[in-house]
């Protein structure tokens, strides 16, 4: 008898699993059941109609159900809401949305990818207003932008600072409003740790975002919002972006197994605790190999692996499934910013000993016009030396970066691994030596005590605390900007006036990237110096780490001018 096979839900994860099901088996009876109006969207590129980087909404709309049916002999019935599962029975309730009818559908197997919701916090007084917008289909950036052209607003606030909220502002600019990014933690982009958002946070500023942080939203008015602190922003609408959380009613309905994080609990076919119901995508809780615990995961590429492997175990397909890392890409205006696997957060939570190198090399040779810095952080496990996670941020290919040590992580690799990856080069493109092969060089000399290193967070402590902190840069980069107790001795002098550097207290050491610094040190080390730090990432970091910082919070400055080039 021929299998019937229910999909609750499209996108990614829904429209996915049911391809594949028919990839798998042509005479199979599959029906999606989605409640929206589309089945099949491109959700990552709804921030990018408001600018018109997609010109058209319909643009935004990648199959619909007579494709499908003429493609694939799928059924799809959009504008159907699934409200019940009767499991004894097999069958699921549904309710048409065009007509208020009712009716059961019986399955075979039930798919259930039915995402996630934005939040909308209750205690947030007007969060109701019609100026108030959440953002999760085509139907919803259609009113927010039918909204603001036909108010002709000026101002809009976006709320959050994660990859929905970060790109609606972006696109919100360039498309010539006054935007306001709110968002009640102390940084943006919560899978780069707090040094590496600042780069984030001062691109945001020179754009001309006003950004708020540490501050949550008390009230929102017709047209102006009341933080937590009793500032008021104006605001002709308002994007609420502060998270999603997974759609489990269905499921909690129908007592499946909900997870500790609030998504259905799937195994590692992503069957629920009814063998014959199956869920994938933003609704799920997923293994993460690196922690080894389990996590919400709402991005694309996981959502149709998981389709894939759903599909492939209905079928009897075996899916060798290590478990997620969570590797993700962002432009912020001319910034790209890559991550993946474990941030420093996420390890220390998890209770990893780990350390971190932070190189900052060209993304290509530096004779090239288009060369600029790439940020790259590594977060490794000590004494493994075992990759478990890196955030790159630059404007060249910082995705590249992160794609080679994602691959690496996937197989358990180890700075050495990493250390000896043979990549692709040519002076238009990349360096020789490769930002990521820098990167294992200086986690191998940390892991094997080569040198120490103090991070640039702790670099304000040491100059109010007029630590012993040498400048090895040339003059005249040290008179065009510098920290404000630190001593100047160029590298190219370093021989000559060792007798200036004392040996009975610590000494940090920096220059523009910390490469000239590492080579200060290790010479003095073998001159009888042991008390020495390198300062990671410089003074080309220290700035970008300060300057939003001493904008936003009104800190006095550290050093006697910002430096970022």
């Amino acid at each position: 008898m021929n299998k019937k096979i229910l999909v609750v839900g499209g996108v990614a994860g829904g429209a996915s699993v049911a391809a594949r099901a028919r990839r798998l088996d042509e005479h199979a009876e599959i029906i999606i059941l989605e409640r929206g109006p589309h089945v099949s969207f491109s959700n990552c590129a709804l921030p990018y109609f408001l600018s018109r980087t997609v010109a058209d909404s319909a643009d935004l709309v990648m199959m619909d159900p007579a494709q499908f049916k003429k493609k694939y002999n799928i059924e799809v019935r959009t504008e159907h809401e699934v409200t019940a599962i009767n499991r004894a029975e097999k069958t699921v309730t549904v309710k048409s949305l065009a007509d208020g009818k009712e009716y059961s559908e019986a399955y075979d197997v039930l798919i259930l990818s039915p995402g996630g919701a934005p939040i909308l916090p209750g205690s947030i007084e007007g969060i109701r207003n019609e100026n108030v917008f959440g953002i999760r289909n085509v139907i919803d950036i259609v009113r927010l932008d039918e909204y603001i052209r036909t108010r002709k607003a000026t101002d809009i606030a976006v709320v959050g600072g994660g990859f929905i909220g970060c790109e609606i502002a972006e696109n919100l600019v360039r498309a010539g409003y006054k935007v306001t990014l709110i968002e009640a933690l102390n940084q943006v982009m919560t899978p780069f740790d707090y040094d590496m958002a600042q780069i984030l946070h001062k691109e945001m500023l020179d754009k001309g975002i006003s950004l708020v942080l540490k501050d949550g939203v008390k009230k929102i008015l017709a047209g102006a919002i009341e933080l937590a602190s009793g500032r008021q922003v104006k605001a002709d609408a308002v994007v609420m972006a502060v998270g999603i959380r997974p759609e489990t009613t269905l499921a909690k309905n129908a007592v499946l197994d909900i997870g500790e994080t609030g998504g259905i609990r799937v195994n590692a076919n992503f069957q629920t605790s009814d063998p014959s119901i199956y869920a994938v995508g933003d609704a799920v809780e997923v293994f993460n190999r690196l922690t080894r615990k389990p996590m919400r995961l709402a991005l694309a590429w996981p959502a149709q692996m998981e389709a894939r492997a759903a599909a492939d175990h209905i079928y009897g397909i075996h899916n060798r499934k290590k478990g997620f890392i969570g590797s993700s890409v962002i432009r912020v205006f001319d910034l790209l910013a890559a991550s993946t696997g474990l941030n420093e957060k996420v390890a220390k939570a998890a209770g990893l000993s780990y350390e971190v190198a932070y190189v900052i090399p060209a993304d290509k040779v530096s004779l090239m016009p288009d060369a600029h810095p790439i940020h790259l952080k590594l977060v490794f496990e000590t004494p493994t030396g075992r990759l478990l996670g890196a955030q790159a941020i630059g404007k060249g290919e910082a995705d590249r970066r992160i794609d080679v040590i994602a691959a690496l992580i996937s197989m358990d690799g180890t700075l050495e691994d990493l250390k000896n990856m043979e990549l692709c080069y040519a002076p238009v493109v990349g360096t020789a030596k490769d930002a990521v092969n820098m990167a294992a060089l200086v986690g191998l000399n940390l892991l094997h005590g080569v040198y120490r290193q103090v991070p640039l967070t702790q670099v304000r402590e040491l100059v109010e605390s007029n630590a012993c902190i040498i400048d090895v840069r040339e003059k005249g980069e040290f008179d065009a900007g510098h920290l404000k107790n630190a001593v100047n001795i160029p590298l190219s002098q370093l021989r000559q006036r060792m007798a200036e550097i004392p040996k009975d207290r610590p000494v940090y050491l920096h220059c523009r990237s910390s490469q000239r610094s590492y080579n200060a040190i290790m010479a003095l080390q073998h001159c009888g110096f042991d008390n020495l730090y390198n300062i990671a990432g410089s003074y080309l970091a220290i700035c970008l780490y300060e300057y939003p910082q001493d904008v936003l919070f009104g800190r006095e400055k550290i050093v006697t001018e910002y430096n970022f080039k």
